[in-house]
């Protein structure tokens, strides 16, 4: 390698860096909570109505293009997921969500080992729209050679998005396990829960919460809707949320979320239109005096700022409006993105001052954090010298 010339140098002490970028740091996040979630669609500029229009839809072309390439549920579950992390990142307005959804399923598809290639994603999606075999393509046809180059661009993006985080829950295998140790009826019961499951990841609860709070709250909400009196599962102080890693305000969270689409969307939904819309309702209103008798928040993990919040409090059952004084925030960019050039910023543009690199462990991203500032600190030193001038009659 040459040696630095003086013109590097000097370029390097005007930028005031000394020697290379220590580079950044991104530590994927497990679980991104409803505050996160609120101020990253509030920055990116997207409304409740529309968000919740491209989400669904979103998760409806992966669910239909799933079932016809008769993919496990697992890879459904990991694509809802990096779908969603997907849109808190990017703005709508610079993808289209059918692109967004099958570059999705695509890295879905390479994560949990049920390979395919874009062309087969691409050409199941397109002969889904025809009912006639003779109309059906095949991969190899032509009209996928621009879309596919697409989906494999916006596939290093999903990773980038995500933080290169492959932990993945998948509630469905613990859903059966608490049905048959509640001796629950499998048919009515566990068939419920099972399809409340796929409904789940049509919501945000996926990236809040747990397999076991998952899985409970599927459990719970099935066996209310198959008995309004509640005989057949154990509530309240019956059953043991620490057993199973979570809490009732968690569980409450999460069926408050399955309950909000199911009276909002049901259309959108596997289990909606299987039951009337009162049925629902009561059960909303049930679970909202339980909460308010024994004081659950809306949302857990919800972090309230005085001088953000001027005195707004987010209500039981309802969402801040994205133009409350709680979004009131200096920072222009995602509090999820990792770039700081505004919204919908990708890490490229943050890497071209240094290198981007992604992170499982926070606690040792922080030491080496540590240990590098240490080599990167401006250490002055004061001192006086005593400079003799000259008079200018002595020219």
């Amino acid at each position: 390698m040459a040696p630095a010339t003086q013109q590097d140098r000097a370029g390097s002490t005007e930028n005031g860096s000394i020697g290379p970028h220590p580079s950044f740091i991104r530590v994927a996040n497990p679980y991104i909570f409803e505050q996160t979630l609120q101020e990253a669609m509030a920055v990116i500029g997207v409304n409740e109505a529309k968000e919740d229009n491209i989400r669904l839809q979103g998760v409806t072309w992966i669910d239909s293009v799933r079932k016809a390439l008769q993919l496990p549920i697992r890879t459904y579950n990991t694509a809802c997921v990096y779908y969603h992390k997907f849109r808190l990142v990017q703005v709508d307005s610079d993808y289209n969500y059918i692109d967004a959804a099958a570059a999705a399923l695509f890295t879905a598809c390479k994560i949990e080992d049920t390979l395919k290639k874009s062309r087969e994603i691409l050409c199941a999606a397109y002969n889904l729209k025809f009912a006639t075999p003779a109309e059906h393509l095949s991969p190899d046809d032509p009209i996928f050679e621009g879309p596919s180059k697409t989906i494999i661009g916006l596939e290093r993006l999903m990773l980038e998005d995500s933080g290169f985080d492959f932990r993945n829950r998948y509630p469905q295998r613990l859903l059966i396990k608490l049905v048959k140790h509640l001796n629950l009826d499998k048919d009515t019961v566990g068939k419920t829960a099972y399809s409340m499951s796929l409904d789940l990841y049509r919501t945000f609860a996926p990236l809040k919460q747990t397999t076991s709070t998952m899985a409970i709250s599927c459990v719970e909400l099935a066996a209310r809707l198959c008995d309004p009196d509640l005989t057949t599962f154990p509530t309240g102080h019956g059953f043991d949320y620490k057993k199973w890693c979570t809490s009732r305000e968690e569980i409450m969270e999460t069926l408050l979320d399955l309950l909000d689409l199911y009276t909002h969307h049901r259309v959108s939904t596997v289990v909606g239109n299987d039951w009337p819309l009162d049925t629902f309702i009561a059960i909303r209103i049930r679970l909202n005096q339980e909460a308010s008798s024994k004081n659950y928040p809306r949302y857990t993990n919800w972090t309230n700022k005085k001088t953000a919040m001027n005195g707004v409090k987010a209500s039981n059952g309802t969402k801040a409006s994205p133009k409350s004084p709680l979004f009131e925030r200096k920072a222009t960019h995602s509090p999820y993105s990792p770039s700081t050039n505004g919204a919908g910023g990708r890490v490229i543009e943050r890497a071209r001052d240094g290198t981007m690199r992604f992170m499982l462990d926070g606690e040792r991203a922080r030491d080496e954090k540590d240990i590098v500032a240490e080599y990167f600190k401006e250490e002055y030193e004061e001192y006086e010298v005593e400079v003799e001038r000259s008079s200018r009659y002595d020219r």
